[in-house]
């Protein structure tokens, strides 16, 4: 028996009719509210401090923030094959799973006493790290892709801050607790989260003049997925190993802004953690937005790695201007996130998208990412390791910038190489049978 049709909704038709720019804003501006909402289950919690809380000698934060990132670690390498292989019609109700198992953690969490609640970070973390891929999938293979894929990922930057600003303002204004705030914090957001997840629901799939230009998406199966690994290995190498430096160096940014800005002297500035976000929003998504002005698809994959350079020299050159005092606390934690999402953001919204363009490759973003996300949080969970144990007495802001000058150093060759990599390797395989292939390749 065959499933009728789905019938198209009004607001799917009034989008198929909308050119490509009123098409991305609401697109776009859907997909970074409704991931700003679900930022709210995972982030909110790093906001408080857990003073003077330790367990068998280690901070309490410390122990929430590794339980946290090893579920969200494992998510990665399970999204791998869940998010590759991942069919249309089981996004929506995947997102509303996740986030509910995600929002009931932390309502165990606030329930169960210490050490005892460190458990629930872990089934916290676990379904978080599947709804980015769930999200990406109603963006990816699209003409305006960069613009939608921008909204999305810098959506994380905003709404690490902002979340932040709400959990801290629930404990500054309304008193609640540090362990009922992450609870609260994700209360906030559900009604906003409904009602995005829904619009985002009516976005009409790829048309055909999308798919001649970045390939047709389709779920991969074990064989294709080894396939891409087989044809691209020494450039994934590269890419993946850059990719690890930036998310520990970021996840650690990102967990510990509340001791960084403390050690900076701004601990009871609740709205700085907002404040500082904004810029760096905005920055990375005009750039990023305006790559959907290039139509070939190699010269924006090169060019996704000079910004993705670029980015670590500006995360190098900061942390200089810091330690010799040229630049002010706010200024540096501004201009250090600039660079570290001009290296990120990439990664997470253009830069897999164009590679399979380049390369004509019929598959999903999904897969690459997540390959890239399950190594990059493996990275994540070794550096606060390495902080606890080997680094225990060295201070925060210290540390981040023993951290910010390994990440510019060796992430700068890293992408480098991949660059070298990518731009031969298209010169070897390129063809010139198809004109339509020579087109945007």
């Amino acid at each position: 028996m065959t499933t009728p049709p789905k019938i198209p909704s009004t607001i799917t038709l009034w989008l198929q009719k909308r050119n490509q720019f009123w098409f991305s804003v609401i697109v776009g501006g859907s997909a970074f509210l409704l991931y700003s909402c679900v930022y709210a289950f995972r982030k909110a919690f790093a906001v408080a401090t857990f003073d003077e809380i330790y367990y068998l000698g280690i901070s309490y934060k410390v122990w929430l923030v590794t339980f946290q990132v090893a579920g969200y670690a494992l998510s990665k390498f399970i999204g791998i094959k869940i998010i590759s292989e991942l069919q249309t019609h089981s996004r929506t109700k995947g997102i509303l799973l996740m986030v509910a198992i995600a929002g009931l953690s932390w309502l165990a969490f606030a329930l169960t006493p210490a050490p005892y609640n460190i458990i629930f970070l872990f089934t916290n973390g676990l379904p978080l790290g599947l709804i980015w891929g769930m999200i990406f999938n109603y963006l990816e293979g699209r003409r305006s892709t960069e613009a939608l894929g921008a909204g999305l990922s810098v959506s994380f930057i905003f709404a690490s801050g902002f979340s932040k600003t709400v959990g801290a303002l629930l404990m500054k204004v309304w008193g609640v607790s540090e362990l009922w705030m992450p609870f609260a914090t994700s209360c906030v957001f559900i009604i906003p989260l409904l009602f995005f997840l829904w619009i985002l629901n009516q976005v009409p799939p790829p048309n055909a003049m999308d798919e001649a230009m970045r390939t047709k998406r389709k779920p991969m199966n074990k064989i294709e997925r080894e396939r891409f690994v087989h044809q691209f290995f020494p450039g994934i190498v590269l890419f993946v190993l850059t990719y690890m430096l930036l998310t520990a160096f970021r996840d650690f940014r990102d967990n510990f802004s509340a001791e960084l800005w403390q050690s900076l002297g701004y601990g009871n500035s609740p709205e700085i953690f907002t404040l500082t976000e904004i810029p760096v929003s905005l920055t990375v998504l005009s750039v990023m937005a305006s790559l959907m002005l290039i139509k070939k698809n190699i010269t924006a994959l090169m060019v996704n790695h000079i910004i993705v350079f670029t980015g670590m020299l500006l995360i190098g050159t900061t942390t200089y201007l810091f330690e010799i005092h040229a630049i002010s606390p706010p200024t540096w934690m501004i201009l250090i996130g600039l660079g570290l999402y001009m290296g990120y953001v990439p990664f997470n919204s253009t830069f897999f998208d164009r590679l399979i363009a380049t390369f004509r490759f019929t598959g999903t973003v999904g897969f690459i990412m997540y390959v890239a996300d399950s190594f990059g949080y493996l990275a994540s969970v070794g550096v606060l390791f390495y902080k606890e144990f080997g680094n225990a007495n060295i201070t925060w802001v210290r540390f981040f910038i023993k951290g910010g000058y390994i990440t510019a150093i060796i992430g700068g060759f890293l992408i480098a190489g991949s660059m070298l990599y990518f731009f031969l390797k298209n010169k070897n395989t390129q063809s010139a049978t198809n004109p339509l292939t020579t087109a945007y390749a």
